[in-house]
């Protein structure tokens, strides 16, 4: 096979469209799809050395790697600026293989309060149970960090922005106060990708994406991506995964590399649409408060400007009159469609102390400020127009006596 050549000073839409091409001896255009469980040897030396390789990069069994699945891998290494990444078969895998390769019993992990619920879950209901100490913190608050790091951890956990409250940690901060507690950080860049945040270039250590959200882009594909700021803490999760085998199938690999060529057109106009309707929603009689990074009431407004190239396409807001309130609006909903899905063409509204975080604990809920009437939304790339009016129409559902009250 040859490879397509990668210029450094490529802009980051070029990356996504042709980095990390290999082509086979067909010459095709678009990238290859391998479907095969193995591969074929020259000779049993051949296999046997191939075989003992203990690295990535050498085709022996899909499991263990596989050239689709590897133009993804560079594809997505070139656009964070890591030094390698490794596929998984979903985000969440992703998240296990990366901890299970990196912490072990007597370590400890400090976590952002207000994850994805099925991360907390993770982290509290099965990590724990191997003996990793598992400590919540709350995700901006910095003198918080530095405290829970001066009693020791391995690594530091955060998403920014947070799903679904859109907390925006100061990652170059976090990533030299764990630093010089000798942690690694870990961010899970899912809502902005590497078209709107590259976070090993502020410092971190490992970056996640679960790959189905918007760098599949349509809702088609599970997906999951870790970079690497260094080599061997890629080469050790990869040979967790080569074990374990929660490993990317080549179909997937190639639905997300097809799904890449798109992906900086899809982030400008998700964060344009939901600019727009996070600005209209703040005046809504209806709604409470509005949680969205682009508005400039936000709490980390400025900080969300310095560090990422656009507010991203996820808008959070909480109505008056808490779970049954929301559940009216969100039913009488026609555009939105009602999934636990984010990062899709079409745009998707769910109710996060029900669904994604319905599994934490109330207190945990609590904690992270995920109230009864929180409404989460994932803006689409429909007509920005026809979304308002969609939830315009939602909000006339709200009884008159909740409008304007808690």
């Amino acid at each position: 096979m040859s490879h397509t050549a990668d210029d450094p000073a490529w802009q980051p839409a070029t990356v996504a469209v042709r980095a990390g091409h290999w082509r086979s001896a067909a010459r095709e255009h678009a990238e290859a799809l391998f479907l095969t469980s193995s591969f074929v040897f020259d000779s049993a030396a051949a296999a046997a050395s191939a075989f003992a390789a203990d690295v990535p990069g050498v085709d022996t069994y899909t499991r263990f790697g596989n050239p689709t699945v590897r133009m993804l891998e560079e594809r997505l290494a070139a656009m964070d600026g890591a030094a390698m990444a490794q596929a998984t078969a979903s985000g969440m895998a992703a998240i296990t293989s990366l901890c299970l390769a990196l912490l072990k019993t007597g370590d400890r992990l400090l976590y952002a309060q207000g994850l994805f619920g099925a991360t907390t879950g993770l982290f509290e209901n099965h990590l724990s149970r191997f003996g990793i100490d598992v400590v919540a913190v709350p995700p901006t608050d910095l003198a918080a960090w530095e405290q829970a790091l001066r009693r020791g951890a391995r690594l530091c956990f955060v998403e920014s922005p947070t799903n679904p409250l859109l907390h925006v940690v100061d990652l170059a901060a976090l990533a030299a106060m764990a630093h010089a507690h000798g942690a690694l950080l870990v961010v899970d860049n899912t809502l902005c990708t590497p078209v709107l945040c590259r976070p090993l270039a502020l410092g971190a250590d490992c970056v996640l994406y679960s790959a189905t959200k918007y760098l599949d882009g349509q809702g088609r594909v599970l997906g999951g991506v870790i970079t690497f700021a260094e080599r061997s803490l890629g080469e050790m999760v990869y040979r967790f995964i080569r074990t374990a085998g929660p490993s990317l199938s080549p179909f997937n690999a190639w639905v997300l590399l097809k799904g890449l060529e798109t992906l900086a057109l899809r982030m400008a106009a998700h964060g344009q649409n939901a600019l727009e309707l996070a600005r209209w929603l703040s005046g809504q009689p209806g709604v409470a408060r509005v949680h969205f990074p682009g508005l400039a009431g936000h709490p980390q407004h400025a900080l969300m400007g310095r560090q990422q190239d656009g507010p991203g396409g996820i808008v959070s807001f909480e109505v008056h009159g808490g779970q049954q309130a929301a559940f009216a609006m969100i039913d009488a909903l026609r555009l939105f469609s009602i999934t636990g899905n984010l990062g899709d063409a079409k745009s998707t509204v769910t109710h996060p102390a029900t669904t994604t975080h319905g599994r934490l604990s109330a207190t945990q809920r609590q904690q992270a400020g995920i109230g009864p009437g929180l409404i989460r939304l994932s803006v689409g790339l429909e007509d920005v127009g026809d979304l308002r009016c969609d939830l315009e129409h939602g909000l006339q559902q709200l009884a008159p006596d909740r409008q304007g009250t808690s």
